[in-house]
């Protein structure tokens, strides 16, 4: 009798799909920005996330065991600080060196964790890309800026460690929806010191609720599911697409035209991100043919 095979969503796309995720909610969060600020909209789209992750995944708070709380309530409050500092991030450097410098926490993430030659290479010619696109000649840089992104790229690297844990003992989108209940405890006492209600007006739900889909919601859960599938260097790798995406999304959207510099960054980035694609399924396929060979 034959097996029947199960479709498997493939870790790499879903990987893609959520930096694709986050772009869309960029070009949204840009019409709240003015109004509500940065840190106010981030906390919005946690704490709307939140609402709907749990609604859709209804995770049983009851069932969980004490591993699984404390991996979680770290899980999510990982994710709520990482996206703040963030935003405090940006508020006070330009986006592109914001992104650049957040990226050294999953870059340098990658590194430690690899151990073969090859993968040297790709997170190389990833950080290769990554300097290439900062702005690093801006005058009068905010030293506060930069300590924060460089802050939240520490966050977002322990972010990756931590998913990759918990995606073990738990149900994907459960622990996504369980973890982003936390980081709204973190981030909602920061929004309201920083004016959300008293800025904000019933006509921003609509976008609110788009961009909790579309940088949260969705993305988080995918890569909760890619972080199941793939290791941690990996996805640290693979996310270096994000400002290769940005660069494109600037292109295509805002006409954000690039000079030759940032469109090589651009294909280094890019270089990167497949090679360890490529490389990770041929590495996958010889471990399979040697398990088979030992049955």
């Amino acid at each position: 009798m034959k097996n029947k095979k199960t479709f498997e969503f493939p870790a790499v796309l879903a990987v893609l799909l959520a930096i694709a995720s986050f772009q869309g909610g960029a070009a949204i969060a840009k019409g709240i920005f003015p109004v509500l600020g940065a840190v106010a909209t981030s906390s919005l789209r946690i704490v709307l996330s939140a609402v709907i992750l749990v609604v859709f995944n209804r995770p049983n708070l009851r069932s969980l065991t004490a591993e699984q709380w404390g991996l979680v309530a770290l899980y999510g409050l990982t994710l709520g600080a990482m996206n703040i500092i963030f935003y405090m991030a940006i508020a006070r450097i330009p986006l592109g060196l914001g992104v650049a410098l957040e990226f050294i926490g999953p870059l340098t993430l990658a590194l430690t964790t690899s151990k073969r030659l090859a993968d040297l290479l790709w997170v190389l010619l990833a950080a290769a890309g990554i300097a290439l696109i900062a702005p690093w000649s801006n005058n009068g840089l905010n030293i506060i800026g930069v300590l924060f992104a460089l802050l939240a790229g520490a966050f977002w690297a322990a972010y990756i460690l931590l998913g990759g844990r918990i995606s073990q003992i738990m149900d994907g989108g459960k622990a996504v929806a369980t973890g982003m209940i936390f980081a709204s405890v973190l981030v909602l006492p920061i929004a309201i010191k920083d004016g959300l209600l008293i800025h904000f007006r019933p006509a921003m739900l609509l976008p609110g609720l788009a961009l909790a889909l579309l940088s949260s919601a969705i993305p988080f859960t995918l890569e909760m599911h890619a972080l199941r599938k793939i290791p941690a260097k990996t996805f640290s790798i693979l996310m270096s697409l994000e400002p290769a995406v940005a660069a494109f999304s600037g292109l295509l959207f805002l006409h954000e035209y690039l000079s030759f510099r940032e469109w090589l960054a651009v294909a280094l980035v890019i270089m990167a991100s497949a090679g360890v694609t490529l490389t990770g399924k041929k590495n996958a396929q010889a471990e399979d043919e040697l398990t088979l060979k030992d049955i």
